[in-house]
């Protein structure tokens, strides 16, 4: 007995109803990129394993797929390494390339490989799948895809200032009231960890603060000191889990908070500098809010970083996310390059969309308008129907057999097509077209003119 398929943990298939809806999604986010001067580039589904290691931190690393080598990729292996069962040695001597974590660091990859055939400031956009061994579960999945613009080549802070505009218009135009755009700065982060004594441990220090959100207060300090960071340290930090308040009023404490560092002053200059210019220009449906706990646990942000938390109605982690990067194409060999990027979650948006009921039913229509077949010279009369509004922009089918017309009418009300054409011989004579309102339940002789202006109003 054949064994029944199955997929991956954390893979899916889409069907065709999932697909127009991601499109949908896809084209939305793709417009606005372009309508803000963005361009668009691909880069491989997998990379040289060391473009990819170490530009994510320790966790990161760790959920980095790595492909083996082809052929016998254990035929190099010595005995000795083998026996150790040392799995980090054993890894980089098996497997020389990676499916992609993110589009971030090949797109630096991409820069410094193609640094003579682009102009800067350079503006692109990427929506590409890319792969993580995560733990699946509810909006999180192995296999996704991210949707990134970038640009690199400019430190000014407007860069900033665009990237909240952008995620704006993009959730305006998905219908989506009341997302948060988070906002933070990592020489904030490293003022902090500097004036509470830990200045020494700020990946640590980032990385449990970025998991306030899944584990809570008491988890986060838990881990800190699991990591080394003092009590001491860590009473000193409490003010951080108490932050409240207006924008304006955050800034002043941290002013306060800060006095000593001048890495966290200068952060909290540019976070002042943004959000002044964001409250002049406005938002149609967001919400911005400086969080001084957000640390989006990656170690190659160097200035703002930003987050869109869902509605409050839908409990979902992020829908999007990104920041400045001030040397990320140092690691490749060229320096003083920086970047600032942002993503948008397209998996959980799509959850977002479909819980709050925000898909337009025209997204899912496939055909306008199906024409019933009763035999091959009725097929061929339907055919250049179909043929005639498909020029004219109709989305219009045959359908295939001569089956029986009650079968042909199911077929059209279970894939909601919600016009019917019958062509027999009367029609044929008289040169005409039988259309079937499926919604109404009205039909109608029509010339094939204005059948044509019919379906395309």
């Amino acid at each position: 007995m054949a064994q029944k398929p199955s997929i991956a943990k954390g893979t899916r298939d889409f069907g065709p109803e999932e697909v127009s809806k991601r499109n949908y999604i896809i084209s939305t986010i793709k417009a606005h990129f372009e309508t803000f001067g963005f361009m668009p580039i691909e880069t491989p589904s997998f990379e040289n394993s060391d473009t990819l290691m170490g530009k994510y931190g320790d966790e990161g690393d760790r959920l980095i797929f790595k492909i083996l080598n082809s052929g016998d990729y254990l035929a190099k292996v010595e005995d000795d390494l083998y026996q150790k069962k040392d799995a980090g040695a054993l890894t980089s001597k098996i497997s020389e390339k990676a499916l992609r974590y993110d589009l971030t660091v090949p797109f630096a990859r991409y820069v410094v490989m193609h640094q003579n055939e682009i102009d800067l400031p350079f503006k692109r956009y990427q929506i590409q799948p890319v792969w993580r061994a995560d733990r699946p579960q509810k909006g999180r999945f192995r296999e996704f895809f991210q949707c990134d613009a970038d640009v690199v080549g400019s430190k000014s802070l407007w860069q900033e200032v665009e990237f909240i505009q952008l995620y704006d218009a993009v959730f305006s135009s998905l219908g989506v009231e009341g997302v948060t755009i988070k906002l933070n700065n990592r020489k904030i982060l490293s003022g902090i960890a500097e004036v509470i004594g830990a200045k020494d441990k700020l990946i640590d220090f980032t990385v449990a603060l970025d998991k306030l959100d899944k584990i809570g207060e008491d988890g986060v300090k838990k881990e800190m000191q699991e990591k080394g960071i003092t009590a001491t340290a860590i009473e000193n930090l409490q003010p951080l889990f108490d932050f409240k308040g207006s924008n304006t009023s955050k800034l002043e404490s941290l002013k306060t908070m800060l006095a000593t560092s001048e890495q966290g002053l200068k952060g909290v200059e540019e976070l002042s500098f943004i959000l002044t210019a964001t409250d002049s220009l406005g938002l149609k449906s967001a919400n911005l809010d400086l969080d001084v706990t957000l640390a989006r646990g990656l170690n190659y942000y160097t200035g703002a970083i930003i987050e869109v938390a869902a509605p409050n109605t839908v409990k979902i982690g992020s829908i999007g996310g990104g920041g400045r990067y001030d040397d990320l194409t140092g690691i490749f060999g060229l320096k003083d390059v920086s970047g600032v990027g942002i993503s948008f979650g397209l998996d959980r948006i799509y959850l977002v969309l479909e819980e709050l009921g925000l898909f337009p039913p025209s997204v899912t229509t496939t055909s306008e308008v199906l024409f019933l077949n009763f035999g091959q010279n009725e097929a061929l009369y339907g055919l250049k129907g179909v043929k005639a509004l498909r020029e004219g922009g109709v989305k219009a089918e045959l359908y295939p057999d001569d089956a029986k017309m009650k079968k042909q009418m199911n077929y059209a009300n279970k894939r909601g097509i919600p016009f019917v054409v019958l062509a027999g011989e009367t029609e044929m004579e008289q040169g005409t077209y039988t259309l079937k309102d499926m919604t109404l339940g009205t039909q109608d002789k029509v010339s094939l003119a204005d059948m044509i202006e019919k379906l395309k109003r």
